[in-house]
């Protein structure tokens, strides 16, 4: 079997209301890859918010697409190899990683199906029923908005619900937290998400400020770059620390675990290039006795978690349109099923390409 064409392109897709005052649209950088034997594999990167996606799809087509061209697209590992050294020059991340990211999910996508497999059991499932957190709670929402996405999330049975903490004052974000914790009752226990906005002293006196309620954890307090910051968050206050969605490589992960900066680990696969890198992450991450929740598409990331003892939650954010892909995972009982599809299971809906396309 050969690799025959790459066909890659960009897709631009209207966010919904409230979350759009946030992110106006989402894009996807996608690949087709086709064989001569007609087996063909799905690879895509959701670029979230949109900001690169140009020069993501710009990279992947120019570099990374020909490396692939004749090759077989069952030697995955070689593949990947392949790409992370076409340019030593270029470090493996943010657009560079977003574009392996594609073409591995791709390559993973046709193993899948000629194996006639879903990933999860290719790779040795642990479980084919993975728990969702909803996720959003976005900062121009109102209180009121807030409430009702966190109780929307609940009526579909999640146990879990993350909300960001975006205010200047500690005790504004405590106040929202307040509110949708009553609003939620006992039953659902919450997170909330930083997104790298404060400094060590200014978290540990937000954390300070959230400890009565037993958050499960507190998300990406600093800088992703920043790990030896974030050890120190993670040293200083009361809420086990979460990161990963912007680091890239596991060797950035090692640093991670190394300085115990997080008992959650987030690896997004379009950022962490791949299903092949994440893994990886995921499988050092047990080995240290730390739990794997990846960051949003979920519809990829239920085959990763699937896979992984130590996999806990995946990050469930409803901003799909039903006309993207022809079936998405479904939440039930606060549980996504993973697909018996071979491959990962997720095909573009007919027209989506054509409709969304915008590059």
């Amino acid at each position: 079997m050969k690799i025959t064409s790459i066909d890659s392109y960009v897709l631009t897709i209207p966010t919904p209301q409230p979350m759009a005052r946030n992110y106006a649209t989402q894009k996807l950088v996608v690949a087709d890859i086709a064989t001569d034997d007609g087996v063909t594999g799905l690879g895509y990167s959701l670029v979230f918010g949109g900001g690169g996606a140009k020069a993501v799809h710009a990279y992947l087509q120019t570099r990374l697409a020909p490396a692939l061209l004749g090759e077989d697209p069952l030697f995955v590992e070689h593949l990947w190899e392949k790409m992370f050294r076409t340019d030593m020059g270029m470090k493996k991340q943010g657009v560079v990683a977003y574009a392996l990211s594609a073409l591995d999910i791709g390559l993973w996508d046709i193993a899948g199906k000629v194996a006639g497999l879903p990933l999860y059991k290719l790779w040795g499932a642990a479980t084919d029923r993975i728990p969702a957190y909803g996720s959003g709670g976005w900062s121009k929402y109102s209180e009121r908005e807030l409430i009702a996405e966190a109780e929307k999330y609940a009526a579909l049975g999640c146990k879990y619900y993350k909300m960001k903490i975006h205010h200047p004052d500690p005790r504004e974000n405590a106040k929202r937290v307040g509110a949708v914790r009553r609003a939620l009752g006992d039953g659902v226990r919450m997170m909330v998400d930083v997104n790298q906005r404060l400094d060590v002293l200014a978290n540990i006196r937000q954390a300070q400020a959230l400890e009565e309620f037993d958050l499960v954890w507190y998300e990406e307090p600093v800088l992703a770059d920043d790990i030896a910051a974030c050890a120190e968050v993670a040293r200083a206050i009361r809420i086990p620390v979460a990161t990963g969605e912007n680091n890239y490589t596991r060797f950035e992960f090692r640093e991670l675990v190394e300085r115990g900066a997080a008992r959650y680990l987030m690896p997004d696969v379009c950022r962490a290039n791949g299903f092949s890198e994440t893994l990886r992450i995921g499988r050092h991450a047990a080995a240290h006795q730390i739990a794997v929740a990846p960051h949003v598409v979920h519809e990829l990331s239920v085959q990763v978690v699937g896979a992984l003892s130590n996999g806990f939650l995946v990050e469930f954010i409803d901003w799909t349109p039903p006309d993207v892909f022809e079936e998405m995972p479904e939440c039930r009982d606060g549980c996504f099923r993973i697909p018996e599809r071979p491959g990962h299971g997720m095909a573009l809906a007919h027209g989506a390409k054509e409709k969304y396309r915008s590059a």
